[in-house]
């Protein structure tokens, strides 16, 4: 890892980490960054047999203030938007569970950012809020799609409409989080929550994953044909039919 780089990246023990890396800008979203991070992602997805979770967190105190409305705009900004929209769907397109570590500010864009993950853990600092309306904006990356299906309609409209910021034990009671611990505790959280994890099939894992997301919005009828008919089978490593997988052979990326 460079100190240098808007996002820096770890792979460890099965898990990839990409730590947002602006902490004077408490992780706000620049270009670079997100062209860095569009990058990590690209090469998981081609390149990540090795890995099994991937964790998203910000450098410092905070996880993301949202998009830095500092930055010039683009000069093709619908064009560029886009690229953003699709960079983040990349995201949650990955195979491999993906866990938002959050701490301190997840705003606007940083919210989106947690919200294109599977799981978002939360520190007891974490503040949530969607700002768009402050600012005269609307949702770009995904949220006004994300966040009700998260947390259900009436309470997305509430943060979109209220922008006020929610707590990390508020987040958790609605829903939006999946669990709220102590600062110096959400590492550890973290890691448990990777553990148990990447203990199970990482075949059974990304294909459970696959399935709920491609069937989302689907009639009942149509899912159920969509999971017996794009069913991906057996895990390739599982050597008798039936039998659990120790905590050593989840390591089946196919």
């Amino acid at each position: 890892m460079t100190g240098q780089s808007p996002v820096l990246r770890e792979d460890a023990g099965g898990i990839c980490t990409l730590t947002l890396n602006r902490p004077d800008q408490r992780n706000a979203v620049n270009r670079p960054l997100f062209r860095a991070f569009r990058d990590h992602v690209r090469d998981i997805a081609a390149n990540g047999a090795d890995i099994g979770m991937v964790v998203i967190r910000g450098a410092g105190d905070h996880f993301c203030a949202g998009h830095d409305l500092k930055e010039e705009p683009h000069a093709d900004a619908l064009g560029w938007l886009r690229q953003e929209m699709l960079g983040i769907e990349a995201l949650t397109k990955l195979r491999q569970p993906v866990i938002a570590a959050v701490q301190g500010t997840c705003y606007t864009g940083g919210l989106e950012f947690a919200l294109a993950a599977d799981f978002i853990v939360a520190g007891h600092s974490a503040r949530f809020a969607d700002t768009h309306g402050k600012w005269g904006l609307v949702p770009g990356w995904g949220l006004s799609q994300r966040l009700p299906r998260r947390v259900g309609q009436a309470r997305a409209l509430e943060m979109m409409l209220t922008c006020r910021p929610y707590t990390g034990e508020e987040a958790a009671f609605m829903g939006l989080a999946n669990l709220c611990v102590p600062d110096a505790e959400l590492d550890a959280a973290v890691a448990s929550l990777c553990a148990t994890i990447m203990a199970n099939s990482w075949h059974s894992n990304a294909e459970n994953k696959r399935l709920v997301y491609d069937t989302d919005g689907m009639t009942l009828s149509g899912g159920l044909n969509h999971e017996l008919m794009r069913n991906a089978g057996f895990d390739p490593r599982l050597r008798e039919k039936g039998r659990p997988l120790g905590a050593s052979a989840g390591k089946e990326q196919s």
